[in-house]
């Protein structure tokens, strides 16, 4: 079973909501930005894939006057219908993780580890400094007016403050109970 292409997903979505002609670079420039908080593109992937979109009747590319290297990019039809149905049905995949924490954790084997006090300290200063940096993104943000007209964008760092804030309370109740 093949795996299912995401990235093309994102570019469309990201067209769609910056409602106009895109580079390469704006794309990964509003990854980075706006998703990046739980979504990471390679540069070197997105040009690419945008190649392979425009084949596929996906996307149109737009030449840049007097600039023979830079290319807009906008959604056909087919685009816009590709991203509606992918918006459309609800995931059915396991959540993937790439947590080298949890992996270090899983492979101490004693309950007397020093390591494991310095892992947790460390994870919880981690956290707590990308929970702050969450705040201030809602802050910034998040008016009324942004929220009614970026929903989805308001419910997913929700999700991430919520997250964070159950991991560092879990983090410093077992470090409680190995340094008590």
């Amino acid at each position: 079973m093949s795996k299912q292409r995401i990235l093309p997903h994102i570019i469309l979505g990201v067209i769609c909501a910056s409602g106009s002609r895109v580079s390469g670079k704006q794309i990964t420039d509003f990854v980075y930005r706006e998703i990046g908080e739980f979504w990471q593109v390679a540069h070197s992937q997105v040009y690419p894939e945008l190649k392979r979109m425009v084949q596929e009747g996906l996307l149109e590319v737009h030449p840049v006057p007097n600039n023979d290297k830079e290319r807009h990019y906008t959604m056909t039809e087919l685009g816009q219908s590709s991203l509606d149905e992918w918006l459309t049905v609800p995931n059915e995949e396991t959540p993937q993780q790439r947590d080298i924490f949890s992996l270090k954790m899983f492979f101490i084997s004693s309950m007397d580890d020093e390591r494991i006090v310095g892992h947790l300290e460390g994870q919880i200063l981690l956290l707590e400094k990308h929970l702050q940096h969450l705040l201030n993104r809602k802050e910034t943000l998040f008016d009324k007016d942004y929220i009614a007209n970026n929903y989805g964008h308001y419910l997913v760092l929700e999700r991430a403050i919520a997250r964070n804030k159950g991991q560092i309370d879990w983090l410093k109740t077992t470090l409680s109970k190995h340094k008590g």
